[in-house]
């Protein structure tokens, strides 16, 4: 290959597709899951020509509820497991998730969930084992599913367990014999923690199994699952755990610094995100062995792969350990292209685009322009300024994936809403609108642009206020919790559905 020419260059179609996340799903199971609520999504997508559903990381949350702060960077969320399968396979009975049903439907209550989702989904497994089979209905070998993810599931299902033991507490405050993880390892088959591993093996069995369903369906009807990678895992995960030695770890095993932002759009102090950093000379001694397992795993959950925080590739921000803000930071160089070529050479056919918002510099554009990923522009981040600013429609390059906004933006009515006069007025006189249908305003704007991919969240669709806001950045509490109800799609579907497949067949989408 020339040294000029991209390593990747796969977004040559002009499509569009819809940002929701899972748990935003109705259900009636106190959030969204991968059962009937995500099938009567994507046909939806399939009835408006929307050929992509973007979606949040699908990894188990804990605190805070986040899904870029995951107790894994290979498992999936047991809270997405379609309960109605278990029941049909007689592993529970309707009135084993009774509980449930008295669960919000317009939001996530976390709290609840936390106390009433568990006690079902271990008397589902308890039966399982009873049963002494092998599969459960129509998904496969429970054995075949250990022997592929044999590189991570026994690991992950022994940290579970003994986090469970010790009332979920981070493995940093284990006892010692846990906290090293070669010492833990030595406990795993005793009868203490072997029924605790085997039942988080078997959720994992089981959300693999319906995720790849939904998959499957979803690409019987020509939509596409686009997902996102955390750049970095939690400091409170089996990755860090069980690879210590991967991650800037002082000798008692506490991160030496963590990763953040500086000050910008959304915070005055930068964003703290907590997360320790790659001890990235390890990596690149191991030819980025984990790295390479990672977005191979990545892959069997999504069709194409967005990576949060790609500027973190070029040089990420390194906060000393302590710190109460991200403000006194600084940029440390990453290995880059490095990275990209030996993913490149590991997973051929990867399709990936580059999140590249926040503070980017002529090396970070650099760097992406040499992988050849696609980048990002927010519609959201265009106005109020000059007209060379990057995210305005005519300044978006076709190798771009332009958004109304993401999941960490509030929605296009809320935002309009709250914007300063001279930033609508910037608006209204840019797309020579009135204002008064802001939402669509951006979205017939995303649709018209160069742009190969036009992404827009369910909550633009749908035209909702601030209350639908998914993500507040900086803001600890009161996120990830916004559901839509069952009509709110089916009023979209009969009022929008024929105007979005007309807005995207005239755009050559």
């Amino acid at each position: 290959m020339n040294s000029d020419t991209p390593l990747y260059n796969w977004l040559n179609e002009r499509m569009a597709g819809a940002l929701l996340h899972v748990s935003s799903l109705p259900s009636s199971t106190g959030i969204g899951n991968l059962g009937a609520g995500a099938y009567k999504f994507v046909d939806f997508l399939e009835s408006t020509g929307l050929k992509i559903w973007q979606i949040c990381p699908l990894g188990p949350t804990g605190y805070g509820d986040s899904p870029y702060q995951c107790f894994s960077a290979f498992a999936g969320n047991p809270y997405f497991i379609d309960l109605e399968p278990l029941i049909e396979a007689g592993l529970l009975a309707d009135r084993d998730v009774a509980p449930l049903r008295e669960l919000p439907q317009g939001q996530v209550d976390y709290g609840w969930l936390y106390s009433e989702f568990w006690p079902i989904l271990d008397a589902a497994y308890a039966a399982f084992a009873q049963s002494g089979a092998d599969e459960l209905l129509d998904y496969g070998s429970i054995a075949a599913f250990r022997d592929k993810q044999a590189y991570w599931l026994e690991d992950y299902a022994l940290y579970t367990a003994i986090k469970a033991e010790n009332k979920g507490a981070c493995w940093l405050d284990w006892p010692e014999r846990d906290r090293d993880y070669k010492k833990a390892r030595k406990r795993r088959k005793t009868k203490a923690l072997k029924a605790s591993m085997e039942a988080q093996i078997f959720f994992q069995y089981v959300f693999y199994a319906q995720l790849g369903k939904l998959r499957a369906y979803a690409g019987e009807n020509d939509v596409q699952i686009l997902g996102d990678l955390p750049i970095f895992v939690a400091l409170d995960s089996a990755d860090v755990w069980s690879h210590p030695e991967l991650f800037q770890l002082d000798n008692k095993l506490q991160p030496s610094a963590v990763a953040g932002v500086p000050p910008d759009y959304f915070s005055k102090d930068g964003q703290l995100w907590g997360n320790p950093l790659y001890d990235w000379k390890k990596h690149v001694a191991s030819g980025f062995e984990w790295w390479i397992e990672r977005i191979q795993s990545t892959l069997s959950f999504y069709d194409i792969i967005r990576i949060d925080h790609f500027r973190g590739f070029e040089s990420y921000w390194s906060v000393p350990a302590g710190e109460t803000t991200a403000r006194n930071g600084k940029w440390i160089k990453s290995p880059g292209l490095e990275l990209f070529h030996a993913i490149k050479d590991a997973c051929l056919d990867a399709r990936i685009v580059a999140e590249d918002l926040g503070v980017i510099t002529p090396e970070v554009t650099a760097l992406r322009k040499k992988t050849g990923l696609p980048g990002m522009a927010v519609l959201q981040f265009a106005f109020g300024g000059e007209d060379d600013n990057a995210y305005l429609p005519h300044n978006v390059t076709p190798n771009s994936v332009i958004y109304t906004g993401t999941h960490d933006n509030d929605t296009t009515v809320g935002w309009y809403a709250s914007e300063s006069e001279p930033v609508r007025d910037h608006v209204r006189r840019y797309l020579s609108i009135p204002g008064d249908d802001i939402a669509y305003d951006l979205i017939r704007a995303a649709v018209r642009s160069t742009a190969n991919l036009a992404v827009v969240p369910l909550q633009d669709f749908m035209q909702l206020d601030d209350s639908a806001r998914l993500n507040k950045p900086g803001s600890a509490a009161g996120n990830w919790q916004w559901r839509y109800l069952p009509e709110q799609l089916d009023e979209l579907s009969a009022e929008r559905a024929q105007n979005i497949r007309d807005l995207l067949s005239s755009y050559g989408r």
